[in-house]
């Protein structure tokens, strides 16, 4: 079985998501913006091995901490797409400007494509490409568990900030109809900031995409 642990890290309390195939312990962690030594020891305290870490996008709180992760304890880092690679090389700017610790630029082990995969133990997840909030922004969907994990596309009752360089809130919000409208009401996000909610319910009544 798939399991998940949403750790808020970082003054911006950002859900950095722990993932974990249940049988072997093996693990991953989503967008791990910082607090690292918070974060290791919730891997510890469940007794997992965390062996990659994964990005939906490289605005400092969600990939802040990615590099120095990868460098403690030599793990490949995954996503996002290409298109953020300017948001990466900006990091150690971006941390200065909103006062986080100092943030390494890194090159990813693999950057993601949308129809890409990722894979956790016998677990596979879809990865869908939805710029937007960021050009490179990807979405890990498990159908199995009927989560996706979604970074800053979509809130409960909002969407994504498009006023960051090269944000487009048309592209935005094509990428929430056409990307995530399909995966089904039932499935439940895991935003980057706040509360979990179903798909279905935005879809409904969110005042920025619902009825779309």
């Amino acid at each position: 079985m798939l399991r998940y642990h949403t750790i808020p890290v970082t003054a911006f309390q950002q859900n950095c998501s722990l993932l974990w195939d249940d049988p072997t312990r093996q693990a991953a962690v989503i967008d791990p913006g910082g607090d690292l030594d918070r974060l290791l020891a919730e891997v510890r305290r469940r007794d997992l091995t965390l062996e990659q870490i994964w990005l939906t996008h490289a605005h400092i709180d969600h990939a802040g901490g990615a590099g120095e992760l990868a460098e403690r304890l030599g793990l490949p880092i995954v996503g996002p797409h290409p298109d953020d690679q300017f948001w990466i090389d900006g990091l150690p700017q971006q941390s200065a400007m909103f006062g986080f610790p100092p943030a390494k630029p890194f090159t990813p082990t693999r950057w993601l494509h949308d129809g890409d995969t990722v894979t956790l133990g016998s677990h596979v997840l879809q990865v869908r490409h939805c710029p937007g909030h960021t050009p490179g922004h990807v979405v890990f969907h498990a159908p199995a568990l009927q989560r996706a994990f979604v970074g800053d596309v979509l809130f409960a009752g909002s969407i994504g900030r498009t006023d960051f360089p090269l944000g487009d809130h048309d592209q935005l919000v094509r990428s929430i109809v056409e990307r995530l409208w399909p995966m089904g009401d039932e499935t439940v996000f895991v935003p980057g900031h706040g509360p979990e909610g179903t798909l279905g319910r935005e879809r409904r009544s969110n005042p920025y995409v619902g009825g779309t």
